[in-house]
């Protein structure tokens, strides 16, 4: 493994490529896991031969909420569902390493914020955070937690969390699974703030006296947006925390009309080399990057 692990890329951008329709869905990726699942375990096959060395589960909108209001399932089989989603990523790795002994492979498991439950684009705003005190936050996050760290995944992935407020929660979460470790990325809407408008720098520090927390960083925004919010931030970072980002390809995602604008050329290798330099020991992509994107981050890095 290099001295940076790349992460995979859009989960759901590689499901639509092969020809499924997720947008609108209130489960998106996650009802692959009870339609196809050989579906789930063949994009991680892809992302791990574009060079991945870790690998989310399909879990970012799963909830056992979620599950019981959209699958009409109980709730022992929405917990098998996301231990299933485990499951298809620990086999995608097993066949993977049996050709590729000399890779060591990590699964994280995916856990989105509240918002994306609720379907209504306030992931992108964080504006729930506001009527829910921090236990409730808790709450939400430990019914998905639990199956994901039970099945065993390697890491917890706590991303694309709009708000510091739903990143303390989460943190103070960790800590009722003292053998776990994680990473938080929270979603940016500019060079300085979070979705909810807290300033990232400020954001970041939460995770400082955390034992849990192996990176910090942001996800799903432009990649244009990375270097400055790493810039301003490092100077309240804990060292020994590493930084994560994992961007989208540059375009915008638009409620009404889904995504506009074009793809930046090489989304991220254009400034891989500039993160790693600012301190980013994990990087990847999110919406809209492909297994090709990651292969041409594993080639620079």
């Amino acid at each position: 493994m290099s001295e940076v692990k790349i992460l995979d890329g859009g989960f759901a951008t590689e499901l639509e490529a092969a020809g499924f329709h997720l947008q609108d869905d209130p489960l998106w990726s996650a009802r692959i896991l009870h339609t196809n699942p050989q579906a789930i375990k063949d994009v991680h096959a892809r992302f791990l031969s574009g060079g991945a060395d870790v690998i989310s589960t399909a879990t970012y909108q799963a909830t056992v909420e979620g599950f019981v209001r959209h699958l009409g399932v109980s709730s022992e089989d929405a917990v098998q569902l996301l231990h299933l989603a485990v499951t298809l990523a620990k086999e995608a790795v097993e066949e993977f390493c049996s050709q590729n002994k000399e890779r060591k492979l990590l699964i994280a498991g995916s856990v989105g914020p509240y918002g994306a439950f609720l379907h209504d684009g306030s992931e992108y705003t964080g504006s729930y955070v506001d009527l829910m005190s921090i236990e409730e936050i808790k709450a939400w996050h430990r019914v998905q937690i639990q199956p994901l760290v039970s099945a065993g995944v390697d890491l917890i992935a706590m991303e694309t969390i709009p708000s510091q407020k739903e990143g303390e929660a989460l943190v103070e979460l960790l800590r009722e699974f003292p053998n776990t470790v994680s990473w938080l990325s929270f979603s940016c809407k500019d060079e300085q703030h979070t979705h909810h408008g807290e300033k990232f720098e400020e954001a970041v520090k939460i995770v400082n006296k955390s034992r849990n927390l192996v990176a910090v960083g942001v996800n799903c925004c432009a990649p244009t947006l990375i270097s400055p919010l790493l810039t301003a931030a490092n100077k309240n970072k804990n060292p020994d925390i590493d930084w994560i980002v994992y961007p989208n390809s540059g375009e915008e995602w638009k409620r009404s009309s889904g995504w506009q604008g074009r793809k930046i050329k090489n989304p991220l290798t254009v400034s891989a080399l500039r993160w790693k330099e600012l301190g980013a020991k994990w990087i990847g992509g999110c919406c809209r990057t492909t297994p090709s994107d990651i292969s041409e981050l594993r080639n620079i890095l």
